[in-house]
Formats: C-alpha cells, structure tokens, sequence
C-alpha cells in the first residue's frame, strides 16, 4: 500500500494499494487493539469524507491490519463519563460511523483478529464483510452494564434479523468466524494472510463499474430498507431514471447493442 499524505491522521489514514489505484484503503492504526477514541472516531469521518468526495478511488476498503481489525471503543476514555458527556460524545461516535456507512461506493471491511463492539459496529457499516478464519465478532456491551451505541442495535438486526442479533446483544458473546459466515453477519471466510488481498480484490471487482450507478444502487437499496415498498419503489424509479443523464448510460446501453454484453468500458461521468 502507498500513503495518500493529504488523508493521514494520526491513527487512520486513506491509502492506495499499489496494484489497483482506484481502491482505498482506509487503514486503522491505533497499538494495540485499535480502540476507537474520540481521535480516532474524528479522523475516520475524515477519511470516510476523503474517500467518498475523490473521484479517482471508485472503491475502498476498511482495514485494521494483520493482527486485528478494532476490538472497539475506549472503554476507559468512556468510563467516567456522565449522561451530559455521553450525549454529547455519542454524536461523534455514532456520527464517524455513519460516515463510512454512506460512503457513496462499494464498501468492504477486512477483518482479522477481533471486531468487538464499535469494532463490530464500524464493520457493520461496510457493504461486504471479509473475515480471517481465526476472527471473532461481537457486542459485548452489555458485560458492562450499556448496549451498543454506535449503530450496533440498528443495523446489525438489518443485517442477521432481530433475534439473532438480540442474541449476540443480549449475551455479549463472541462469535467465530464460521458461525458470523452462516448467519449472514460476514460474506466471506478466508485464512487470515489472505484477508486484505481477498477483499481489495473484491473492491477492484468493482472499481470498473459505472460509478454513478453504483452509487446509485447503493443508496436506493440503504434507503429503501429504511421506508415502506411503495416508497422505496419511488427511490428506485427516480435513481433508475436519473441514470439516463449520465454518459455511462449511454456507453454501456451502446455497447450492449453493437458489441453483446460485459464489453462496455465506463468514464463515470
């Protein structure tokens, strides 16, 4: 991977992998377990922002290196904490994630070790989920006394449905990576050296797309799941008709015509 300077923080900065530069990676680095604090969680927005306003990275990937991907919030930043502070600071928390969540391309979290509680959170909030097969997830909250707070009773329901997720909530129990693989909470096993290769690849599948239309698929999907069939319908029609002002409609509907399918090649324009 080479460092994109104007993107680095402290502890998370954005990166290009040197074999497909349209893919980002949003690298986690905080020894040693990546705990999310208030600095961390700020420059995740940043660089969440950063990969969604660049143009050049058509794909990114969330990773928090070999040994783990972020066994989850400061525990003892938080621990003093009145409701006063805690109000305030769930903003931020709550806000940093959901900025990786609509970034406006293909998503895909890489997760080697452990993704416990905002770690499992900020996962969540990827498209697609890689996981070594030594990896463990969860939201152990509730082993000290609160739920999650960061999206966890939220989207992680959407993703498994409600009873499981109230059950890894309600428990606090980790789950191996087999177990997250068969009820839906991750996409893909893979031995833990290939984990970031597995899911860059998986971005650069995506890279070539139509960006426009991917983002567009994306929101009428993300959207649609927060509102009623009809509306959601709406969403799509309006994303599906807007696509035709774009010149990847264009190229892609031309080369179909005179070329067959899977041919077109695309601007993102």
């Amino acid at each position: 991977m080479t460092s994109v300077d104007e993107a680095a923080g402290e502890f998370v900065r954005v990166e290009r992998d040197p074999n497909h530069p349209a893919v980002a990676v949003i690298r986690l680095d905080r020894p040693k377990m990546n705990a999310l604090d208030a600095r961390m969680q700020r420059e995740i927005k940043a660089a969440a922002e950063r990969v969604g306003a660049d143009d050049g990275i058509r794909a990114a990937v969330v990773y928090g290196g070999e040994r783990v991907f972020a066994a989850g919030a400061d525990v003892k930043e938080m621990a003093e904490m009145g409701f006063a502070d805690m109000a305030d600071h769930s903003r931020l928390l709550q806000g940093s994630l959901t900025a990786v969540a609509t970034i406006p391309k293909p998503v895909i979290a890489a997760i080697t070790g452990f993704a416990l509680g905002g770690g499992c959170e900020l996962a969540l909030c990827a498209d697609f989920r890689v996981a070594a097969d030594d990896a463990r997830l969860g939201q152990p909250e509730i082993r000290l006394g609160v739920i999650p707070g960061a999206g966890g009773t939220q989207r992680l329901p959407r993703l498994i449905g409600p009873a499981r997720a109230k059950d890894l909530i309600f428990t606090g129990r980790h789950v191996a990576a087999e177990e997250a693989l068969a009820i839906g909470l991750v996409d893909a096993v893979v031995p833990g050296s290939e984990v970031y290769d597995h899911a860059v690849a998986m971005a650069a599948s995506y890279a070539n797309g139509p960006a426009l239309a991917l983002r567009a698929a994306k929101q009428a999907i993300d959207g649609g799941l927060e509102t009623d069939l009809a509306t959601g319908l709406e969403i799509e029609r309006m994303h599906f008709a807007g696509l035709f002002a774009t010149e990847d409609q264009k190229a892609g509907m031309r080369s179909f015509v005179e070329e067959g399918p899977g041919k077109a090649r695309f601007s993102g324009r």
